[in-house]
């Protein structure tokens, strides 16, 4: 929140009453939150309906006439701390069973199904087609009728799913369709520091994901897709959707220039809540120089229309001379700038963000409208517990600590009973003061969530903070009642860019550190708390030292003479990250999703900063797109990495960095371990453009760990897509293939894993790296059954997220299986 606001100035003169036992409650229902979150896996509903009674019924008792007579008033609070604890993790977890008892039926995913359903959302643009949310009312199969979640994500590819359909058509808000789908549960990516996917779409309430089949055959056998009229549900998202296309219109007509068609993206965002409508470049540019909240529809943006909009309500108020007797200035203007801020969240797409924010505001406009003056610690609780008794996984996200954080801290640093600063500068520079406040102190917050801060962050808000709040906000949403005020706002974004590209050019514009574990984070944080709060300077500085640990620390990595693999989960695809004691390699970079989105962008890249790795060598094991897809993010992160691989001459990537040819017999060793090139043999003709097949090019990279005396440690084979033949070759030349660890060739596909090859490696551990449910079927049941018959453990990217495996003990670490939450799809290990 910004100071200002309603929120940020509640009267805390009047403390709480000494008997009061409201802070212990509210602290042991956050209590009770948090801990219900760590679960793995929900219990039967029964028990949670059988304890909230229980604490239902203690807490009652505690609270009332009856328990004041017995023991003293610490027993009460720990009791009462103890009893609300209970109650909302159990109320939690009730709902958290009742939303699972809606999820999809295995025995529905990935079989042709007939759906009719509203679209209930702003359809959002892919590429010619569409990702939609589709509110489900009627489903069929085989003619027979199904049960499926009420809501579900789909993707409508042009041409349809795997193409020789017709395009997709144009889709709006609130139409009814019968489409053909296929379903699945939702399934994300599983990596360390990833993104949760997966808890993203259950705060969503999306309990299933699929792809719209418009083929030939999908359309010979369910009939084709079919439009069956506009209805009058899901009015808001109608008509944000005919603000959005407006603004673009208007703003960027066929033939704009690129910097005209980025500043109306970024409008869009503004008014109706459209994130995507951002250029990816422009985000870059926004999270370098600190000025992400400002480009989005966040806390900040609906605290700050509350204000205004208060103020505004509250001068017309008093112009007239009836109104005021009725209802005093002061609470119309409360009451209705919080109405009209739930309305413009309502608008922007009432996200997660803009639900919290309003919460917050209602529950400090109510406490002042029933005349309660709590002190700031109580109102901060009792806005955090709101929030968290709607939606208990918000203490999850990034969003929900930064807010918090910075509204405790603004609080913290308030002045109090000094006045209110008058005239521009001196307002000005309370405003200066408060940022700068907010920035220190969320600083540590900020590297211990994402592993990176914008170091002229404050530089860049100075001006970026009073030019979208007095030039860019308020015509994007005018604009609304009258558009040419558009033009006005795409104006602002524009010189708003230029500014904020010669800041983002500057060196360390941005600084990027590892993650630190919780405990250093969470001292950091304290630290940078201590640091701005209103103390002698002397004990002020005591938290320079809770901030060090955070600024220095460095992931452990492997001792000299061993190493760790982790192969990362990027669906159907490869990318293997190597590290010895003080070198890195990355075997392949993941696949390219689409012309905007691939791994090494949003899994590879975020991997590799949150460890703090700066790569010695990346090794493209050929040139398909689902190994090299990521690989120009990548390269554009990691300037120093060295390139070795199979690419065409004529590669693409050939333009960004040159690329050494793998050929067998090539060896290097770090920290005493040894690395060798089996495959590409010397003298094979070269892949010679791009319709040759790389698959018989693939790089083959043996790595061995040193044992004692010279004899070779744990040994890992990365075998990229060899198939029948190279495998023929490799046994036929006696190359050394005996490994303790087999990354499975070409993701487990029938044209490889032969008999001859498995016995030639015999490994003890298999990692297939493929998609959930892909459509090529990897890994085959004819190649699991190969495996399971030399008794190997048989070791899958969907059942077990990204796999850790260390040299130095031969133990394998699942990121899904070890970091399992009961929201987590759950699959049996092959």
């Amino acid at each position: 929140m910004r100071p200002g606001t309603p929120a940020a100035h509640v009267s805390t003169r009047c403390a709480a009453p000494p008997r009061w036992l409201g802070t212990p409650v509210l602290l042991g229902g956050i209590a009770g939150i948090a801990v219900q979150l760590q679960q793995a896996a929900l219990w039967d509903w029964r028990w949670y309906a059988v304890l909230g009674g229980c604490a239902l019924g203690w807490l009652s008792w505690i609270l009332g006439a009856g328990a004041a007579r017995r023991g003293g008033q610490g027993w009460r609070a720990a009791a009462a701390a103890a009893a609300a604890g209970a109650l909302l993790w159990a109320v939690c977890g009730l709902r958290a069973t009742a939303f699972l008892s809606g999820a999809l039926d295995p025995a529905l995913e990935g079989v042709e199904l007939r759906v009719t359903g509203v679209v209930a959302s702003m359809p959002q643009p892919r590429e010619g087609g569409w990702r939609l949310r589709l509110a489900v009312e009627a489903a069929q199969r085989e003619g027979r009728a199904v049960a499926l979640p009420p809501l579900v994500d789909l993707s409508w590819h042009a041409g349809g799913w795997g193409g020789g359909g017709p395009p997709a058509p144009a889709l709006r808000a609130g139409e009814r369709w019968r489409l053909t789908v296929r379903l699945n549960a939702p399934h994300g990516a599983r990596n360390p520091h990833g993104f949760d996917y997966e808890l993203w779409l259950w705060e969503q309430g999306v309990q299933a994901t699929g792809q719209v089949r418009t083929g030939a055959r999908a359309a010979a056998r369910h009939g084709a897709a079919e439009r069956l009229g506009q209805t009058w549900q899901y009015p808001v998202e109608q008509w944000r959707q005919q603000v959005r296309d407006t603004i673009l219109a208007r703003l960027a007509p066929t033939g704009a220039s690129e910097r005209r068609q980025r500043a109306a993206g970024v409008v869009a965002a503004l008014v109706t809540g459209d994130q995507r409508a951002i250029d990816r470049a422009d985000w870059d540019v926004f999270r370098a120089t600190g000025v992400a909240h400002l480009m989005s529809i966040s806390g900040l943006h609906i605290t700050l229309f509350a204000w205004l909009a208060s103020g505004a309500l509250g001068r017309l108020w008093r112009l007239s001379a009836r109104l005021p007797l009725w209802v005093p200035a002061p609470t119309a203007a409360l009451v209705g700038g919080v109405l009209l801020a739930a309305a413009y969240a309502l608008f922007s797409g009432w996200g997660v963000p803009a639900q919290r924010t309003i919460c917050m505001l209602a529950t400090v406009a109510l406490l002042r409208l029933s005349g309660r003056q709590w002190p700031w610690p109580q109102v901060w609780l009792l806005a955090c517990a709101v929030v968290l008794a709607l939606d208990p996984w918000a203490m999850l996200q990034a969003g929900f600590w930064l807010s918090f954080v910075a509204v405790a801290v603004l609080f913290a640093t308030d002045r109090g009973r000094a006045p209110r600063p008058r005239g521009v500068l001196a307002r000005g520079g309370a405003m200066l003061r408060e940022q700068g406040v907010v920035t220190v102190a969320l600083a540590p917050l900020t590297l211990l969530l994402f592993g990176q801060v914008s170091v002229i962050g404050l530089v860049a808000n100075l001006l970026a903070i009073p030019w979208a709040t007095l030039v860019v906000l308020p015509p994007a949403l005018l604009g609304v009642l009258w558009p040419p005020l558009w033009k006005l706002a795409a104006w602002g974004v524009e010189w708003l860019g230029v500014w904020l590209q010669w800041l983002a050019a500057w060196p360390l514009a941005q600084l990027n550190l590892p993650l630190a574990p919780f405990w250093a984070g969470a001292a950091a944080v304290a630290g940078g708390v201590v640091l701005v709060l209103r103390l002698p300077l002397a004990l002020r500085l005591l938290g320079l030292p809770l901030v060090l640990p955070a600024l220095w620390w460095q992931p452990p990595r492997p001792p000299p003479g061993h190493y760790e693999l982790l192969a990362l989960d990027v669906g159907q695809g490869q990318a293997v990250l190597v590290r010895t004691a003080r070198h890195s390699l990355l075997y392949d970079a993941g696949p390219r999703f689409s012309a905007t989105n691939d791994a090494g962008e949003r899994v590879v890249v975020p991997l590799l900063q949150a460890l703090g790795e700066r790569l010695d060598r990346v090794v493209l094991s050929h040139g398909d797109l689902d190994h090299v897809g990521g690989a120009p993010a990548v390269l554009r992160q990691q300037p120093r990495a060295e390139v070795l691989g199979s690419i065409a001459a004529d590669h693409p990537l050939q333009a960004l960095r040159p690329v050494t040819a793998c050929v067998a017999g090539q060896r290097w060793q770090w920290d005493g371990v040894s690395f060798e090139v089996l495959h590409p043999f010397a003298g094979a003709p070269p892949t010679r453009g791009s319709a040759a097949r790389p698959n018989a090019r693939s790089c083959v990279l043996r790595i061995q760990a040193g044992g004692p005396e010279g004899q070779g440690g744990a040994t890992a084979l990365l075998a990229g897509d060899i198939e029948r033949a190279q495998e023929a070759a490799l046994v036929a030349a006696g190359a050394p293939l005996a490994a303790d660890v087999l990354l499975v060739p070409h993701h487990g596909s029938k044209t490889s894993s032969t008999d001859a090859f498995l016995d030639a490696v015999h490994p003890a551990l298999a990692l297939a790296q493929a998609g959930y449910r892909n459509r090529f079927g990897h890994p085959a049941p004819v190649v699991v059954q190969r495996y399971e018959e030399r008794g190997i453990r048989l070791v899958a990217s969907p059942a077990c997220g990204a796999a850790l495996w260390r040299s130095v003990d031969a133990r394998l670490h699942c990121e899904r299986t070890a970091a399992m939450r009961y929201w987590h799809h759950r699959l049996p290990e092959p």
